[in-house]
């Protein structure tokens, strides 16, 4: 789990350079990536916006709960 300091610093990284913020978090060949490299060409603030949403939200550890499989 990051810690706080960490995701102040890949957040301040996505305010700058969206891609590189959100590449350290989910890595250079992720979805993520390629959607907030697509964003920020068509402009900076949609990239930057959603580089910020996914470091902070989708880079949760609890963001993906709801998809825990179901045991029987």
């Amino acid at each position: 789990m990051a810690t706080r300091c960490e995701i102040f610093l890949e957040v301040l990284i996505a305010i700058l350079l969206p891609p590189l913020g959100v590449g350290f978090r989910h890595g250079c060949c992720s979805c993520e990536f390629l959607i907030c490299l697509l964003l920020t060409l068509l402009g900076y603030i949609p990239g930057m916006v959603y580089a910020v949403y996914a470091i902070v939200i989708r880079g949760s550890p609890h963001h993906d709960e709801w998809r825990q499989p179901l045991t029987a």
